[in-house]
């Protein structure tokens, strides 16, 4: 993996829609990733990408403070899901909240999206709350990492 730069600008936007255009059917709702300018997303978190010959693969996209790290987004290119691709990219998330010295992960997603939140749960996650929002019900998960 490799930090994005401006240059990647369009082909995050494209990864990210085609990545999450299955999740807006079962959602009703336009994901909240979707909803960005991904010019300020690469201005102000630390996006993460892999792919080559101008294609991109994955998206990892994280937020941090002092006390934990957010995965504010992770995505496939669909073509190329159930190859391992999201679990490497959860193992650079831990690897990225070691270097840093924070002992939590966060992330959240849709909680319809019953597929995502057993994945993730079978990663180590476990559900911290689930959110309700006039739209949409989000489901907050987080991982404690070992020391």
């Amino acid at each position: 993996m490799r930090r994005a730069g401006s240059d990647d600008l369009a082909k995050l936007t494209a990864l990210q829609h085609a990545a999450y255009a299955p999740n807006r059917a079962i959602l009703g709702v336009v994901p909240i990733p979707l909803q960005a300018e991904y010019a300020d997303v690469l201005a102000t978190k630390e996006v993460w990408v892999t792919g080559d010959d101008g294609h991109l693969d994955g998206a990892l996209i994280l937020e941090h403070d002092a006390d934990r790290l957010l995965i504010w987004s992770i995505a496939t290119d669909p073509v190329g899901q159930q190859r391992g691709l999201g679990r490497s990219m959860l193992d650079a998330a831990e690897l990225r909240a070691r270097q840093l010295g924070l002992p939590m992960i966060k992330l959240y997603t849709g909680t319809r999206l019953d597929h995502l939140v057993g994945w993730y749960g079978r990663h180590g996650y476990m559900v911290e709350c689930i959110e309700q929002r006039s739209d949409r019900s989000i489901t907050h998960m987080q991982k404690i990492l070992a020391k």
